[in-house]
């Protein structure tokens, strides 16, 4: 094992080795989802939310860039985050490709998608960059590619493929690790492949940008140290960081970006320390035959690193060689002079697991940090990606253990190597196959697994009458869907479905809106999207005549000016509409708008009887004079008292048994 590691073995590649490699990630490619996401015209799984709804966005992002006009920054439509508009970087909507094909719309159908062909790429640059990585340490091409079978069908590339698009390009990690390892064997740095490669993830997915410059950095670092020169290794990662940078301002990286849509903060999506071995992933997918699913804690999910059971087998056996006597000090030495690259995965891996470590279904502890550095650490807070260096180095050592452990049988033959990894890969494909099979069936029997609430004559008629589509507060339930409506239509909309944007300038607007449609003034061309029923019944009641006001199916509250519509899934606002609790609201001592707990003394008989209505004109002309409130069934409460005392909302206290049992229902105030 130790003369595997010195990386001296094939010092050149050929192009053939990559574009064999290449062809056995299409290969794959082709196995897993078949040949139905490489047809452009066909956009169907993209809407329906293939594995998951995130789909939606990166395909909403790329319809609103096509149908904008050409400028400065590129890729920031306008139409996206109205008025200030937003870059579909933060779409996920893989900005080079957009861009690419943007400048090609004139000869792109009707209906057109890419990220079929993305995904395809994704694979087939996977296995020629592992081929090549794997040939500066294997003798012959075949244990090479044998070993980069492996690497394509890795867990987190095939579970992020169609799920999150664009981080399907894993290969930048192996072609960084590639160049460190070809620089370490050369004693050299400068490749304009390794430029181009740190300054490509910014166009692609944010996330692999620290990633790609830290691998860069440890080979520049150790260069420096065992060269005793400084400036030259310091220039070039100067120039990088500057080029990565101007490509990502080109790109709008830091136009209208924000804070906003960090529902959480950084420490959520960690990495779990069982992550390695943990066969389970979003959507309960699991991922191994033999190793059961553990358990893990908040958005542990997302830093998912199952490494199979093929290449687990090879790490605790390696790790149990380097623990032995001789090798033990062959393993230190090789450790030494890769010190750099040991200090950037140990980081990233600290990173990853973040100040919540996790172990199982636990918290072990949180260590204390500065709110402004949290804050920080959540630019990128889905920490528990920054693992995926480590994760691809294990595998590599894991290959190498593989092909290390057949040259030492008592009786090696010449077909030694290729035959371990023949195996290793039989066991790692076994291993994972639930996982495989069931990404196959997905495109094999293809359904929508999130289809659409907009559906009715009203989002027909609203789509040919309003030009831009306004949400007053909060994400709206069905985001992804509403902008695919407003992409489909021409719209514009300020509803944040992106990943980022500025909840600032948002929030100002909103507040601007509601100011003036409490005057009583909506404008012609706008749809008023309202998620809270309280901020509705406010506004609602504002409204001068003409303006179409109501809650639609699939819980959408509206104010259309100029619409005339009667259809049955609209309940149209007017004095019978219902009172419902401030089901929403949920605190220390309230639950779904129920008083579960008394928070003193004085209520402390109430708790149980006591409900939660948002204080507006509508709701107190309701409860002034009522005794009691009735239920959808026709039972009858008498209202005992109404306390207005905290600002912006009514309690009501009941003579019922358990209020609980009135969430979510349409009730009557009885005079």
């Amino acid at each position: 094992m130790p003369r595997l590691l010195q990386e001296s073995i094939r010092p050149h590649r050929t192009p053939a080795l990559f574009g064999l490699g290449c062809a056995l990630g299409v290969l794959a490619f082709f196995l897993l989802y078949g040949p139905t996401p490489l047809e452009v015209s066909n956009d169907t799984w993209l809407r329906g939310g293939f594995v998951e709804q995130d789909v939606l966005q990166h395909y909403a992002g790329w319809l609103f860039y096509r149908s904008s006009p050409l400028r400065l920054p590129l890729c920031t439509p306008q139409s996206i985050n109205w008025p200030q508009g937003i870059s579909i970087l933060y779409t996920d909507s893989i900005p080079l490709f957009a861009l690419f094909f943007r400048l090609a719309e004139g000869v792109l159908p009707p209906v057109f998608q890419y990220f079929g062909w993305y995904t395809l790429l994704c694979f087939a640059l996977q296995g020629g960059f592992a081929a090549l990585l794997l040939d500066l340490f294997l003798r012959d091409a075949l244990s090479a590619l044998l070993g980069s079978l492996v690497f394509i069908f890795s867990p987190v590339l095939v579970e992020r493929a169609f799920r999150h698009t664009a981080l399907g390009a894993q290969f930048l990690i192996l072609a960084a690790l590639w160049y460190y390892f070809k620089g370490r064997q050369q004693n050299r740095f400068v490749y304009k492949g390794l430029f181009a490669i740190n300054c490509l993830a910014i166009g692609l997915h944010p996330y692999f940008v620290p990633m790609a410059f830290a691998l860069t950095l440890a080979l520049l670092a150790e260069w420096a140290v065992q060269n005793r020169r400084l400036k030259a290794p310091a220039l070039f990662l100067a120039a990088n960081l500057a080029a990565a940078l101007a490509l990502g301002a080109l790109l709008g990286l830091f136009t209208a970006s924000g804070d906003g849509g960090s529902v959480v903060e950084y420490g959520y999506f960690g990495l779990n320390l069982n992550a390695l071995w943990n066969p389970i992933s979003r959507w309960q997918t699991v991922w191994s035959r033999i190793i059961p699913p553990q358990n893990q804690t908040g958005g542990n999910y997302d830093a998912f690193c199952y490494l199979g059971l093929g290449i687990l087998l090879g790490c605790a056996a390696a790790a149990c060689c380097c623990l032995s006597g001789r090798r033990r000090a062959a393993a230190g030495r090789w450790m030494c002079k890769h010190f750099m690259l040991c200090v950037v995965c140990l980081v990233l891996t600290l990173f990853a697991i973040s100040h919540q470590v996790t172990a199982n279904g636990a918290l072990l502890f949180t260590l204390p940090m500065p709110h402004a550095l949290v804050r920080l650490a959540t630019t990128f807070r889905s920490s528990g990606r920054m693992f995926w260096p480590a994760y691809y180095l294990l595998m590599l050592g894991s290959i190498l253990f593989w092909a290390w452990a057949a040259k030492r049988l008592p009786a090696p033959r010449r077909g030694a190597v290729p035959a371990a990894l023949l195996l290793l890969c039989a066991v790692q494909l076994w291993d994972i196959s639930p996982a495989l099979a069931q990404r196959h069936g997905m495109f094999a029997q293809y359904e929508p697994s999130f289809p659409s609430s907009l559906t009715s004559l009203f989002w027909q008629q609203a789509g040919e009458r309003y030009r831009h589509i306004l949400s007053l507060d909060e994400l709206q339930e069905d985001p992804w869907h509403l902008a695919l409506f407003a992409a489909d239509h021409g719209m514009t909309t300020n509803d944040p479905f992106a990943a980022r944007y500025d909840e600032a300038g948002l929030k100002a607007q909103r507040a601007a809106i509601v100011e003036q449609l409490r005057a009583g003034r909506p404008e012609a061309g706008c749809l008023y999207l309202i998620r809270r029923e309280g901020l509705f019944l406010e506004l609602a009641d504002r409204q001068p005549e003409g303006v179409f006001c109501a809650q639609l199916a699939g819980g959408w509250y509206v104010i259309a000016p100029g619409m005339e519509y009667s259809g049955d899934d609209a309940l149209i606002f007017s004095e019978t509409f219902p009172l419902r609790l401030v089901d929403y609201y949920t605190d220390d001592y309230w639950v779904d708008g129920v008083l579960a707990r008394a928070p003193t003394e004085e209520w402390q008989d109430k708790a149980g009887h006591t409900v939660l209505f948002t204080d507006c004109a509508f709701t107190r002309r309701k409860l002034q004079g009522a005794r009691a409130l009735r239920d959808a069934f026709g039972r009858e409460y008498a209202i005992l008292t109404v306390d207005d005392r905290d600002e912006g909302w009514l309690m009501v206290t009941l003579d019922i048994p358990d209020a609980s049992a009135l969430v979510g229902m349409d009730l009557e105030a009885v005079a």
